[in-house]
């Protein structure tokens, strides 16, 4: 289970979303279904590519807090 952060895309619509854990892994989508489907598709990918490749798996970072202000 990875943490992830969803940013709604105030201009053009549709979220973002962002693997803290996963440096440069980044997905969206044009609803939030969609884009947490796509986050899943894009984490699977990023750790096949990093074990084909004989590269560590970065752990999740379990005490990470995110706070915003809104």
């Amino acid at each position: 289970m990875r943490q992830v952060i969803l940013i709604a895309d105030l201009e053009d619509g549709g979220y973002v979303v962002e693997v803290p854990s996963l440096p440069g892994c980044i997905s969206q989508g044009d609803t939030y279904d969609e884009a947490l489907e796509n986050i899943k598709d894009a984490i699977q990918g990023y750790i096949d590519s990093l074990e084909a490749d004989g590269l560590p798996v970065p752990a999740e970072d379990a005490a990470r807090v995110l706070i915003a202000e809104v």
